[in-house]
């Protein structure tokens, strides 16, 4: 029996987040378990007038492939996927792994050069700018697991948060995007945490459901050379493999120049941050909003959209907010700013916009939990 719930996403998916017209080929890749919603995108392709198209991955297999690659069969890798990549107007990634550390003993040269020869040209390059995409999770025990939830439980929030209203969030949010494309200077206070920098002339982008799901936030870049101070993330972030414990930045005129994490993380850290000279300046900075994600879940993903939180990304800016910083990382950090997890406030131009997660002047508390969940 098909699930009610699998064929919702799967129509969001393809009317809403993608929009897929009639002729147009769509990419569906799929990474782990996902098969159901994977084969509803497929029915629901063809209903439409489109051409699906699937790609299969195991995590598994790719750690095989990765951990003894080079850098020109990983050209020749990417340069095979280009072709069908360029075929595509839609792309469709489903992510259902069950182990979120499957890469961790991946060698770092090798996390590098699959970053720089693979994913950059395939993903930051092509996907990214030249396809309606979007990216979601398939729920998994691993998932569940690595939330602290159990299975259903995780199920049934990764619906709940997955098939909201989202084109009601898309409207609440525009009262958030004048705000900040008249902003200059923004500051961002909290426990190990006081940075400044300057958002001026970038543009300010709503992410209502159509890159990824679940969704919840609006973002824009600090201009590349203006970051100055510390900022201390307290979300724990799985990377390459890697999990990482409160990380903190030094910065100097948009530059990190010093970079900490607790538990033995500092030295992988900074093999990160050293991938290229863009990953030490930063390309995004955002507000996350969803009204049902509360606590983090070592899954960025799902943590950037935590409402009452921050992401403050290094590495390459997106086209349609550009510093101009360009890098083969793009690394959602998150800081959760309610008061269970520290507090905090943010600045625009010396005026008190978010204390402790809620949004204070009168035209954003739309954005406000109970103003979005109440609609």
């Amino acid at each position: 029996m098909k699930d009610a719930r699998v064929e919702q996403l799967a129509d969001i998916l393809l009317d809403y987040s993608v929009a897929i017209k009639p002729g147009e080929n769509l990419l569906i890749e799929l990474t782990g378990a996902g098969v159901p919603l994977a084969e509803a995108l497929i029915r629901g392709a063809y209903k439409r007038g489109a051409r699906p198209f699937v790609q299969v991955r195991e995590l598994r297999l790719q750690r095989a492939l990765i951990r003894e690659i080079d850098e020109e069969h990983l050209k020749k890798w990417a340069e095979f996927e280009l072709v069908q990549m360029r075929a595509m107007q839609a792309y469709i990634g489903i992510r259902g792994t069950e182990n979120a550390f499957e890469m961790q003993d991946v060698p770092g040269e090798r996390h590098r050069w699959y970053t720089e020869q693979y994913v950059k040209p395939l993903h930051l390059e092509i996907r990214v700018p030249k396809t309606k995409w979007c990216i979601l999770r398939f729920p998994t025990a691993g998932l569940a697991q690595q939330a602290g939830m159990s299975t259903e439980a995780f199920e049934d929030l990764f619906f709940q948060v997955c098939n909201l209203d989202y084109a009601r969030m898309d409207q609440a949010m525009e009262a958030l995007v004048r705000r900040m494309a008249a902003t200059d200077r923004v500051r961002v206070v909290g426990p190990g945490t006081d940075l400044e920098f300057s958002i001026k002339g970038i543009p300010a982008i709503k992410c209502s459901g159509k890159m990824n799901l679940p969704d919840g936030e609006v973002f824009t870049a600090p201009v590349k050379t203006s970051v100055n101070g510390v900022l201390t993330y307290n979300v724990p972030a799985v990377y390459q493999g890697t999990s990482f414990q409160n990380i903190r930045f030094r910065f100097a005129d948009g530059k990190i120049v010093e970079a900490t994490a607790d538990g033995g993380g500092t030295q992988r850290l900074n093999e990160i941050l050293d991938t290229d000279e863009g990953a030490r300046y930063l390309g995004e900075f955002s507000f996350g909003l969803n009204p049902y994600l509360k606590r983090p879940m070592q899954d960025a993903l799902f943590d950037e959209k935590i409402d009452g939180s921050l992401h403050i990304t290094p590495g390459s800016a997106y086209d349609e907010a550009d510093n101009g910083n360009r890098s083969a990382i793009h690394w959602d950090l998150v800081l959760v700013q309610r008061p269970e997890l520290g507090g905090g406030s943010v600045y625009f131009d010396g005026e008190l916009i978010r204390e402790n997660g809620r949004f204070v002047p009168a035209d954003l508390q739309v954005l406000n939990p109970e103003a979005l969940i109440a609609g």
